[in-house]
């Protein structure tokens, strides 16, 4: 980026490079997000107990219901502009940051209602134990009231990321982790407000994040030519056209994902609290593998996106394999600090020895699942990239609704494995996108596809 733009050429130098050099602020941006999202956990593991951890939990598989819906949309507005740029259509990015403004904004006010008139009816279906009922409604109920936040945040640093800055998304959230661990700290130790002080925790270190990250764009608008006039603000109806077009089959993939574990949690939770509070811990685990891969998927829709619309199709081929690479690399380390560990692991969250006496048992679908993260991350950043919203959707309900729900079922019920069965299911549903991946790459009929815009 030079001091007049903050546009980023992606098209240009060592693809193993630029991705690197893109996901690394990425790669911080997301550990310190799953440190504040796992401050809530561990704080009130260590402070409430079981019934605390599992309730905190549920809250947390409720509230990624609506958080990747709008990493979804953010996604797709990320993509766009990067398309935009490697075609060389800056003339479009105002129109197309005006629309993301203002769909993300009215998407998010719609969900806080839905999610605040349906809290209770998400808990019951949830099932969650009668120990950890109340604790989950208060989570849940605060968390919910911030929604819009969220929504805001991940739409500042989509347009961000999408001209190739992931630095000041880093710093976004940098701020928001420290202030949630502070605030955890106080309400949920000292303050004595349990899971309504975590949750209360995280809003308010979100709605931070979001107010200075608006702050940023703002001040830096004449960088990308969006003034922030009022009529600026008015809705493409071209641009509106592909972020929906893309960003619905993106956000119905994550919500798919983020439902089949919905559900498979509601049959978990049956099998008690402690069942509940082992599987809340190993999902943690696993969900660590995000930090890198995916900030391995966001630099690689950019850098594929640029390479594609520029019609460097070696490139695009260069930086899937970088991104593959990487990510293997990352995975096969927290793997291995897990296969020597496990207990030592499970213990920073919840100290109960039956739950310790169940993290041998979750070691094998740990690499499992941490396997199936490195290869999902890489296929999506190429279906991604290229803008096939299609393929996308088609290849999210197959991982998220028929093999998730369908294997873990098959595991867990018809060949009687209990939980251990639905451990198996979810984390060899996994592997599915990668395989539809390989299928669509071989061919080359990617190359022909035309632009999202």
């Amino acid at each position: 980026m030079s001091e007049k733009t903050m546009i980023r050429d992606l098209t240009l130098g060592s693809p193993m490079k630029q991705l690197l050099t893109f996901a690394f602020p990425f790669v911080l941006a997301n550990l310190l997000q799953q440190v504040y999202n796992m401050a809530d956990m561990v704080i009130v593991g260590q402070f409430v107990g079981s019934a605390g951890l599992s309730a905190a939990s549920a809250g947390g598989e409720l509230g990624t219901l609506f958080l990747f819906m709008a990493m979804g949309f953010a996604s797709a507005g990320q993509i766009i502009i990067s398309q935009h740029i490697g075609a060389q259509n800056s003339g479009r990015l105002s129109a197309t940051i005006g629309t993301l403004f203002t769909f993300t904004l009215l998407l998010g006010a719609g969900c806080t209602v839905v999610a605040l008139i349906g809290c209770d009816w998400f808990l019951r279906l949830l099932q969650v134990p009668p120990e950890a009922a109340d604790y989950a409604h208060d989570y849940t109920l605060v968390y919910f009231a911030g929604i819009i936040p969220v929504f805001g945040y991940n739409m500042v640093s989509a347009i961000l990321r999408g001209m190739g800055d992931s630095r000041h998304p880093f710093v976004f959230i940098a701020i928001a982790a420290i202030l949630n661990i502070l605030l955890d700290l106080l309400f949920v130790g000292p303050m004595h407000m349990e899971c309504f002080g975590a949750a209360l925790a995280t809003i308010l270190s979100q709605t931070l994040s979001f107010v200075i990250a608006l702050i940023f764009l703002y001040k830096h608008r004449d960088s990308f030519g969006f003034d922030f006039k009022l009529k600026s603000f008015a809705i493409n109806k071209k641009e509106l056209s592909a972020i929906v077009k893309l960003g619905l089959p993106l956000s119905i993939q994550n919500v798919a994902v983020s439902i089949s574990m919905l559900v498979i949690s509601r049959y978990i939770n049956a099998f008690g609290v402690i069942a509940s509070a082992a599987t809340a811990v190993g999902n943690k685990l696993t969900l660590l593998a995000t930090v890198g891969t995916t900030a391995l998927m966001a630099a690689g829709n950019s850098i594929i996106a640029q390479n594609f619309a520029a019609k460097k199709f070696d490139r695009v081929t260069k930086t899937i394999g970088c991104i593959l690479l990487v990510g293997m690399i990352f995975v096969s380390i927290l793997a291995l600090i897990f296969v020597l560990f496990p207990e030592q692991v499970f213990a920073l969250f919840d100290r109960d020895p039956a739950v310790l006496a169940l993290s041998h048992e979750y070691v094998p679908i740990c690499v499992i699942s941490l396997i199936g993260f490195a290869t999902r991350s890489t296929a999506m950043a190429f279906i991604n990239g290229i803008g096939n919203s299609r393929l996308s959707f088609v290849a999210g309900f197959i991982d998220g609704i028929i093999a998730r729900i369908g294997l873990s079922l098959m595991f867990g019920i018809s060949m009687g494995m209990g939980v251990r069965g639905f451990w198996l299911g979810s984390a060899l549903a996994g592997h599915v996108i990668a395989v539809i991946g390989v299928i669509y790459y071989i061919p080359g009929k990617w190359k022909n596809r035309k632009l999202l815009v």
